[in-house]
């Protein structure tokens, strides 16, 4: 079985826009700026041996404030200008009860399934609260990027770093 290493999207991979505390995704392929480090992290990352999957939350599409034209405009760009093997999204709303929205970790289980990942020895990165529950619902380490958003704290990731950068040199590291 392969390892892989989760990356949630926007505060992870790209800039996002704080409005009162809270973090939002860009609004346009125009405003979609990737995060220093973030290519030769992947690259690294991909070159160890890992799959790398990003799995992201955008309830934007189904409350209408995002289309969903859009946001596969920004996941072809992503697709060619990094590494990625794949991308999973969730575009429910958390009233939806959907398996697939973060904090449950659908995305996980199903990307597992498809490219016969073991979950325990993969990584969850992610930026909020909903990421480290999903990751540690799919029984993976968990690192938090940051942090710091006025919104509910993220208890107990595996590790707190400030880049993907730095999430990654811990993951080849083999400190977590």
């Amino acid at each position: 079985m392969k390892r892989a290493v989760f990356l949630d999207r926007d505060g992870v991979i790209n800039r996002v826009v704080i409005k009162n505390g809270r973090p939002h995704p860009p609004a346009s392929l125009e405003s979609f700026e990737l995060l220093p480090g973030v290519p030769e992290a992947i690259r690294s990352l991909r070159g160890a041996g890992f799959k790398v999957i990003v799995v992201t939350n955008q309830p934007d599409v189904a409350t209408g404030v995002q289309r969903l034209d859009v946001v596969r405009e920004i996941h072809a760009h992503m697709r060619d200008c990094l590494l990625l093997d794949d991308i999973k999204m969730c575009c429910h709303v958390d009233r939806d009860q959907c398996l697939c929205r973060k904090p449950k970790p659908g995305m996980l289980l199903e990307a597992a399934k498809e490219w016969d990942l073991d979950l325990q020895r993969s990584y969850m990165v992610g930026d909020r609260w909903r990421d480290i529950e999903a990751g540690r619902a799919a029984r993976c380490k968990t690192i938090l990027v940051g942090g710091g958003y006025a919104e509910p704290s993220v208890k107990n990731p595996d590790a707190l770093v400030a880049s993907l950068w730095e999430a990654a040199q811990l993951i080849l590291t083999s400190r977590l």
